[in-house]
C-alpha cells in the first residue's frame, strides 16, 4: 500500500490548511495517510519532533511519500538525513532552511535550522523531489525556497498569489500539489 505522511509546521496541526483535504483525497485512492500531531509551540524542538514522528508514523520506506509544509518541510530534511533507504517522493511546500526574520518563529524553529544540512544524504534519500513556494510569502523569504530547491537539484515552482500556501491564503485544498503527486506512478 502507498503511504503518505503529511507534516504540519510551527503552530500548525493535522487539521489545518489543506492537510485534511489531501488526506481524504489520498484515502479515496486507497492509500495509507499519516498526519502526525507534533508538539508546537510548547515542546517544539527537533528531538521532540523526531521522537513523536517515530512513534506516530512508524516505518518510512521506498513506498512512502513525505509532504511537509513550512517548518514541516525543514523537518523532512532532518528525517531524510537519518534515513537508511530512500523514499519514493519528497514534497517541500513553503519550505525554509534558515531564520525567517520573525523572532518568535526563529526561536521556535532554532533547533531545526541550527546545524548545516547533509545535502548529499538528503538528495540520496529524497526520491523524486518537488518544491512549491507561494508568490509573496509573508513568512518565508523567497530566496529560502530557491536555495532549498537548488540544494535538492530541482526548480522551485512558484504558485502565483500563493502567499504561504496555507488557509490564510485560501489553501484549504491544493490542486497544484495533488497534480505533482502523479498518483498513477506512486
Amino acid at each position: 500500500m502507498k503511504k503518505f505522511v503529511i507534516i504540519h509546521g510551527t503552530k500548525g496541526s493535522p487539521e489545518g490548511n489543506w492537510f485534511p483535504w489531501l488526506a481524504e483525497v489520498l484515502r479515496h485512492q486507497h492509500a495509507e495517510v499519516v498526519t502526525p500531531r507534533l508538539p508546537t509551540p510548547d515542546g517544539q524542538n527537533l528531538a521532540n519532533w523526531l521522537s513523536e514522528f517515530s512513534r506516530q508514523v512508524g516505518v518510512i520506506d521506498e513506498g512512502t511519500t513525505l509532504i511537509g509544509h513550512s517548518l514541516g518541510a525543514t523537518f523532512l530534511l532532518r528525517i531524510l538525513e537519518r534515513q537508511k533507504a530512500p523514499v519514493v517522493r519528497s514534497i517541500f511546500v513553503a519550505g525554509l532552511i534558515d531564520k525567517i526574520g520573525i523572532p518568535e518563529y526563529d526561536q521556535l524553529n532554532s533547533s531545526f535550522i541550527e546545524t548545516s544540512y547533509d545535502w548529499n544524504t538528503i538528495q540520496k534519500n529524497a526520491g523524486s523531489v518537488v518544491c512549491l513556494s507561494g508568490e509573496n510569502d509573508p513568512y518565508v523569504p523567497a530566496e529560502q525556497g530557491e536555495q532549498l530547491a537548488a540544494n535538492l537539484g530541482v526548480k522551485n515552482r512558484i504558485i502565483p498569489r500563493g502567499g504561504h500556501l496555507n488557509a490564510e491564503f485560501g489553501y484549504t485544498s491544493f490542486s497544484e500539489l495533488l497534480g505533482s503527486l502523479n498518483l498513477a506512478a506512486a
